[in-house]
């Protein structure tokens, strides 16, 4: 039988919170329910045959958080895109990137499965674009200072920090049913990631998933206080590229995302084969991290993969959904329109064999 709903902090209706944390830069733009902008979109023009060159003058709007993308493209020697960037966005968190596409402020992001799901469910029209499968963990489990929480099973009764409109949410959904614990065995504070830290400092809940790039900064400053990091196996599978269906709609950026994506590849397989220049250019120069803790960041890096075929992702993301329809978090659906088959093979083409398996 499915475990009952997991409990959020203050009794907060799941819907509704979900409403309130991700729709409120939406509804502040005149956006409610399903009317949406996207709503509009010609099917027919997402469907059409990508066009073989990006035409002269067409732009894109790309996310890049902390400026990442644009630090590896340059240090790859992948500068010089076939088209022009009209904006390279500071913005990653799941969330954000919705208001923009909304917001018709970004045309192209790097996200986790979750977002699209979210997406969909608020009635907003978007496509996956690009899969690189994560075989290794992102996420660690950092305890507040002081905690005597030493694996998931200590999860029960405590308070978890939970962010549902991102992947850190599901990689904790996914660790509580392997360690066996109920939906209701857990009290969830609604948080965004972005609030994690300060909640963890000040003892506002007992556990919050970091990326393993907040890690290191963050036992070094709480280790000697009792902070400390619970791995597990539990693995965020898809780190993909998504744009808005009316982006994809309109043929010319249509072609300049399908030509991007060659590019965002070859720059994941230029940062995995440099480590030692990506942690000094962009951890220590850009980060400020010591070249120790980049180090400790980069050992935990995934291989690249680009699948020619995207059926596992998409069995992925179906579980990720059914996973939170069971918690009562969105509706039951069908992900497969989520995923634009036009482009599935244009990664895995753009890399070496080794990155495609």
């Amino acid at each position: 039988m499915p475990s009952p709903p997991l409990s959020v902090s203050g009794g907060v209706d799941r819907r509704l919170f979900l409403t309130s944390l991700l729709g409120v830069t939406a509804a502040a733009a005149g956006l409610s329910g399903c009317a949406d902008s996207s709503a509009a979109t010609d099917t027919s023009a997402t469907r059409a045959p990508l066009a073989s060159k990006v035409p002269a003058g067409t732009s894109l709007k790309i996310a890049s958080y902390q400026n990442a993308q644009e630090v590896r493209l340059k240090l790859a020697g992948l500068g010089e895109l076939p088209f022009e960037v009209a904006d390279w966005l500071n913005i990653g968190a799941g969330p954000d990137v919705i208001n923009a596409f909304r917001a018709n402020s970004l045309d192209v992001a790097n996200n986790a499965g979750i977002p699209p799901i979210q997406a969909h469910y608020q009635g907003y029209d978007a496509k996956i674009v690009a899969i690189n499968i994560t075989r290794k963990p992102i996420y660690l489990f950092a305890t507040r200072p002081g905690s005597d929480i030493r694996d998931v099973s200590g999860f029960k009764g405590r308070r978890l920090a939970f962010s549902q409109g991102q992947a850190q949410g599901v990689v904790l959904l996914r660790a509580l049913k392997e360690a066996g614990l109920a939906y209701d065995d857990a009290e969830l504070v609604p948080l965004t990631s972005n609030q994690f830290l300060t909640a963890l400092q000040s003892g506002q809940v007992d556990i919050a998933p970091l990326g393993t790039s907040q890690v290191p900064s963050y036992l070094k400053q709480y280790g000697a206080r009792g902070a400390r990091v619970i791995e597990t196996d539990v693995v965020d599978l898809l780190n993909l590229l998504w744009a808005p269906a009316s982006v994809l709609a309109d043929r010319a950026k249509a072609a300049a995302v399908a030509a991007y994506i060659p590019f965002w590849a070859k720059s994941a397989v230029w940062e995995y084969e440099h480590p030692d220049e990506w942690n000094r250019e962009f951890y220590v120069e850009t980060q400020n991290l010591t070249l120790a803790q980049a180090e400790s960041i980069t050992e935990l890096a995934n291989k690249p993969l680009f699948p020619p075929s995207w059926d596992e992702a998409v069995r992925w993301e179906q579980e990720t959904a059914d996973l939170l329809a069971e918690g009562g978090y969105v509706d039951e659906f069908d992900v497969e329109p989520l995923f634009d088959r036009r482009f599935e093979a244009v990664a895995a083409k753009a890399v070496p064999a080794e990155y495609r398996r």
